[in-house]
């Protein structure tokens, strides 16, 4: 039989707990607590301030000497810089106007008077923040209408959303696959799904870039040895502009009884007809996927992340992804946000046509000036390849001194000998407006 735990026994069991903490650490050769009857029992660790204080972090440490190498190099930190009003193709910086190609506001949605309207007749409805778990007690009615919308635009069962994108790669993957399982992925995957296969314990194989020959091989050879087996794409590589072939990783998908993720952060909006994204643009039925990721912070003007597919699928994420579970649901506002802009894609299909017309202009340009754009196929995103960090951000710091804002992408994020220039595009975009900045980086390089 239990006995309750009144004062006297509570008092007795941490008066054994320190005896034991003392015994513990008098073996270890600690400092004794100054009194083993005082209610605090005070042990001095051995532990040098290497292991105790982030300014001796080993990671802060190469941080500084990154830093202090760029200012010995006389290069500016490009990073991190303030924007006062919507970043769309153009953006305010520092008191100037300045050409923006670092946001990924592809469509021109982020800022739009209609969206702008959803997000306060949201806060004036529900308030900022739903205040907790959507499991428990943040239901909004917000939140399903975006996810019964967001379906039906892929043609799913069902889709879920969560309060943050890189999150929702990390939770799913984590929660759906275990040790017994195999996660393949594409050699430039986002760090969301790294992230994610760590979480997950599960064995995790990468194949080259774009190459459905190499998964093809991959799965020949492991497929037998796990359980389940997932195959994780994107639907337009952030770091490149370029798509896979879809339909091969379908087919494949299908002979190894594998599962197959497309991440569509950056391809929603940008790919297909009507920017339903690389399902659309390969003509390839949605249900032959079988877990659609995507972003609401792109081209859906807001901030969170989503996963579309069967209601299976839905149901097990909503009951068992800690970052769906275990994290306050997504911001009535932002929901709203997203869904006033999911709608305006539907509306106004000339914002896409304008995006992809403005990748071809700005890829040919590019390359009619020499300019060296690696993989990229003339959508949203254009890399120009320059081959240093140390060239990277100089480039970008001069183009930011003639106005021209474009962010540096260098080691450890890609190779460095892949260091580049990224540049987003958006429909807002002129002709003229990407003609300056080509010929500017052109003169300089």
């Amino acid at each position: 039989m239990n006995t309750p735990l009144n004062d006297k026994n509570r008092f007795g069991l941490a008066s054994l707990a320190r005896a034991k903490l003392v015994e513990r650490y008098r073996g270890q050769g600690a400092a004794q607590p100054a009194s083993h009857t005082s209610a605090r029992l005070r042990v001095v660790s051995g532990a040098p301030d290497t292991l105790c204080r982030f300014e001796h972090h080993p990671a802060y440490e190469k941080l500084l000497v990154s830093q202090a190498a760029a200012k010995r190099f006389g290069v500016d930190n490009p990073f991190f810089r303030v924007h006062d009003g919507v970043a769309g193709a153009t953006s305010r910086i520092g008191g100037r106007e300045h050409l923006n190609f670092s946001s990924y506001n592809y469509l021109g949605l982020s800022g739009h008077p209609r969206v702008n309207k959803a997000a306060k007749d949201a806060i004036d409805r529900y308030g900022s923040s739903p205040s907790a778990s959507r499991l428990v007690a943040g239901e909004r009615p917000i939140q399903r209408q975006l996810e019964e919308e967001l379906a039906a635009f892929y043609g799913v069962e069902a889709c879920v959303a969560f309060v943050s994108g890189h999150a929702t790669n990390v939770s799913t993957i984590g929660s759906l696959f275990g040790p017994k399982d195999l996660v393949l992925h594409d050699a430039l995957v986002h760090n969301s799904v790294l992230e994610g296969i760590k979480l997950s314990g599960a064995h995790r194989r990468s194949f080259a870039h774009n190459d459905w020959q190499a998964l093809d091989l991959l799965l020949a050879q492991t497929r037998e040895d796990f359980e389940r087996v997932l195959v994780v794409i994107e639907g337009l590589y952030s770091m490149d502009g370029d798509v896979p072939d879809l339909p091969r990783f379908v087919e494949i998908k299908e002979r190894h009884r594998a599962f197959l993720m497309v991440d569509e952060a950056h391809a929603l909006g940008a790919l297909g007809e009507t920017g339903r994204g690389i399902a659309e643009y390969w003509r390839v039925p949605a249900a032959a996927v079988d877990i659609w990721m995507g972003t609401l912070s792109k081209t859906l003007a807001g901030c969170g992340g989503y996963i579309a597919g069967s209601r299976a699928l839905v149901e097990l994420l909503k009951y068992t992804a800690p970052g769906f579970v275990y994290s306050v649901g997504l911001s009535p506002a932002l929901a709203a946000a997203s869904l006033e802009a999911l709608r305006i894609v539907q509306d106004e299909p000339q914002r896409v046509a304008r995006l992809q017309e403005n990748g071809r202009l700005f890829s040919e340009h590019a390359r009619l000036r020499g300019l060296r754009t690696g993989h990229s196929q003339g959508h949203a995103i254009t890399a120009a390849i320059v081959g240093s960090s140390l060239k990277a951000t100089k480039l970008s710091n001069a183009l930011f001194e003639r106005c021209i804002n474009v962010q540096p992408i260098i080691y450890p994020a890609v190779e460095e000998k892949a260091a580049r220039l990224r540049f987003f595009l958006s429909s807002q975009h002129t002709p003229e407006q990407m003609h300056t900045a080509i010929d500017a980086l052109a003169s300089l390089l």
